[in-house]
């Protein structure tokens, strides 16, 4: 897949660099640029991502940090199967746990959510930093949720990180994910207090608060460009309005001109 020649690989990240210099040197260099593309396509266009990370990986599927881009990548596409083996792959190679959140998430998404309900419940999560506890919880709560547990889910996200004021890159979907459960669970008013403070907390648009407020608030958002007020504007252009007493000022005009007239032929 073509690579824009302005993008080097010196953009990827200090760790994975470091793990690339088991590999010649111009082997790593070209998969290194293939994971700066699969970085920064992820969001916007998660199957060209896909296909990058894919490169990568027949280049050097004995890198962790090559099986795990191309965990995310499938991830992002939705093929959780593939995306678990490589998350397995990947902390087999390393030994770490960070990916643990994400491959019970899989196992959510392969309809398996009382499996992530098990990992939620395994050693692993107390080896999880504060961020990946978090999103341990969130996956759970998302299980229960499967299950049609709802209670449990918002039982689930009622936590200290929840309750606290502090603000941090996950605050933010964390009260949006208590806010939808409360929701779903028809508690409007706490749902709205929690839509208003994941609002607060979300600094970089992670969430669609905002959204979600508005349509509980029953506020309807119209394109100012919408086409069909654009054809509405041009009728209105060529209606002509006339006021009521100019109306009879030309009557009356009409009436004398025509006096005139009688008058001269006399």
């Amino acid at each position: 897949m073509p690579i824009p020649p302005e993008v080097t690989g010196e953009e990827i990240d200090p760790d994975v660099r470091q793990e690339l210099m088991s590999l010649p040197k111009g082997l790593a260099e070209d998969v290194s640029r293939n994971l700066v593309m699969v970085a920064r396509l992820i969001d916007e266009d998660p199957e060209e991502a896909y296909g990058y990370s894919k490169v990568a990986l027949r280049l050097a599927s004995r890198v962790a940090a090559v099986r795990e881009a191309a965990g995310f990548a499938a991830y992002a596409t939705q093929k959780y199967s593939e995306a678990l083996a490589e998350f397995r792959a990947a902390r087999r190679m390393s030994g770490g746990v960070e990916l643990w959140p994400v491959m019970a998430d899989c196992e959510r998404g392969l309809g398996r959510p009382e499996r992530a309900l098990a990992m939620a419940g395994e050693a692993e999560v107390a080896k999880l930093d504060k961020a990946g506890q978090v999103e341990m919880r969130l996956v759970a709560a998302g299980a229960r949720r499967d299950m049609g547990q709802l209670d449990a889910a918002i039982v689930t996200l009622q936590s200290p990180e929840l309750a606290s004021s502090a603000v941090h890159p996950w605050t933010a979907r964390l009260r949006y994910a208590y806010a939808d459960a409360l929701l779903a669970a028809g508690r409007e008013d706490e749902a709205r207090e929690w839509f208003a403070k994941a609002l607060e907390s979300d600094k970089d648009g992670a969430t669609d608060a905002s959204d979600r407020l508005a349509e509980m608030d029953g506020v309807e958002f119209v394109d100012a460009f919408d086409e069909s007020d654009e054809e509405s504007d041009e009728e209105s252009e060529d209606v002509v309005v006339v006021d009521d007493e100019d109306e009879d000022d030309d009557l009356d005009l009409d009436e004398d001109d025509t006096d005139d007239s009688v008058g001269d032929k006399s």
